[in-house]
């Protein structure tokens, strides 16, 4: 089956869906890459961040040595964790990502927040004795000449923006010789992002959807928290369509142009969230869950808001 795709600014096609790999633990996330491959998935959202590129990178090779897919038939994206944003530093996470996912070049490769932590080489969270966040406050402009250079070198065949807010996408797009084809941001119906998916598309920038589930493991999740897929509407609309709530979820964001990286580590779960081409979602229930929107942040990373950079202080 060919995904349909979107076509990026540059030239390139990103695969509309393609698996997350945030909070997909190790020893789990090497199989789910290779049930996802074999569902049909050609496009891996990774990140240095995530700690787990190395087993996605083992279950890539895996399937091309199995001659299931060659290299050129993926779209792997990773992305640029914190500790990395000084451009003296930009260069080892890229090489580090494409050792450990066992690849030459990144399709597409994103600053993973605008914010920055202090480098201090294995530490991914840098803190004071106190607990608080150890932050540097490199300009992301700075960062992005970085990447700039490697897209130059061929390291990286596309560069964009994650987490940035319109503002912040403003000022890399106007401050940029190569300018970026994409912002990863947070999008499910509690938080569509209808307005900076607009802003992003003026500046012919694509959007990637994390979460689109409503991240129902994330860490910080509270009992009595909502549960999108649980949601009395979400189910009336899944059984009138005889599909799951995952599956009406993910369809959503693709009648509405924006990339989804659902993410899952059992397999069946996989293949259902990669099974939504056959089916389309009537414009009434379109817009009934676009009226779930109520700016319902999920990953509203709270601790980092005193950072000049934090990109959630506007609206979008």
């Amino acid at each position: 089956m060919s995904v349909p795709s979107v076509k990026l600014s540059n030239g390139f096609s990103i695969p509309i869906v393609g698996l997350g790999t945030w909070q997909s633990p190790p020893g789990e996330v090497d199989r789910a890459v290779r049930d996802a491959i074999d569902a049909g998935y050609r496009h891996l959202d990774c990140a240095f961040g995530y700690g787990n590129e190395n087993e996605v990178g083992n279950a890539i090779q895996a399937k091309i040595a199995e001659g299931v897919v060659k290299r050129e038939d993926l779209f792997i994206t990773s992305k640029l964790w914190n500790t990395y944003h000084e451009p003296q530093h930009v260069r080892l996470c890229v090489e580090q990502s494409l050792k450990n996912l066992k690849v030459d070049y990144l399709d597409l490769y994103l600053i993973h927040w605008p914010h920055s932590f202090k480098y201090s080489g294995a530490e991914n969270f840098p803190k004071n004795a106190d607990g608080s966040m150890i932050y540097d406050y490199t300009d992301y402009l700075d960062t992005w000449g970085a990447l700039e250079v490697l897209v130059d070198e061929g390291l990286i065949r596309s560069i964009g923006i994650s987490n940035f807010n319109s503002e912040q996408l403003d000022r890399v797009y106007n401050n940029s010789r190569i300018k970026p084809v994409m912002n990863q941001v947070e999008c499910h119906p509690y938080l569509n992002q209808s307005r900076l998916i607009e802003h992003c598309r003026a500046k012919n920038v694509a959007v990637t959807g994390y979460s689109p589930l409503g991240s129902p493991n994330r860490p910080w999740a509270q009992p009595g928290d909502p549960q999108l897929m649980e949601d009395p509407k979400i189910v009336a609309i899944a059984t009138k369509y005889n599909r799951s709530p995952a599956q009406i979820l993910i369809r959503y964001q693709i009648q509405r142009g924006v990339v989804v990286i659902p993410k899952s580590t059992t397999k069946n779960r996989i293949v259902s969230n990669f099974d939504v081409f056959g089916f389309e979602l009537s414009e009434e229930d379109v817009q009934t869950i676009n009226g779930f929107d109520c700016n319902g942040r999920l990953v509203p990373l709270l601790r980092d808001e005193a950072h000049p950079y934090y990109p959630f202080k506007i609206p979008f």
